[in-house]
């Protein structure tokens, strides 16, 4: 089974499902930690205690995946499109590693606003 994290954030209870990337791995075992949201269009992101380089890098994602930002060393949940998206797939502001994906629907995301601390824990 892959590992998982879980997202607590105000109410909410959040699971992702971890790919077998390096980056990935390493997210991991930064667990358990503390963060704050940021919200850009239909996109969540917060920064993690991890430095990793760019793994498998795309802009372009569905909705519900879950990837690694390099450049702002935060984990981003795309759930819609972000204000770059050219269509309706999420499009990050650069080159993103892809991590896994929510398990669920990824429209459970509309109920997080920016601020919002959120407790990261491995499933």
């Amino acid at each position: 089974m892959a590992n998982q994290l879980l997202l607590l954030i105000g109410n909410n209870d959040f699971v992702i499902e971890l790919n077998d990337s390096d980056t990935a791995n390493a997210i991991w075992l930064a667990a358990p930690f503390e963060a704050y949201t940021n919200a850009w269009g239909d996109e969540i992101y917060f920064e993690v205690p991890v430095k990793c380089d760019l793994e498998n890098g795309r802009k372009v994602l569905k909705a519900g995946e879950v990837a690694y930002w390099p450049d702002g060393k935060a984990l981003c949940i795309f759930y819609g499109p972000t204000p770059v998206s050219r269509g309706s797939d999420p499009e990050a502001i650069s080159d993103v590693s892809p991590v896994g994906r929510l398990v669920g629907d990824p429209r459970r995301f509309e109920a997080v606003g920016d601020r919002m601390k959120v407790m990261v824990r491995r499933g």
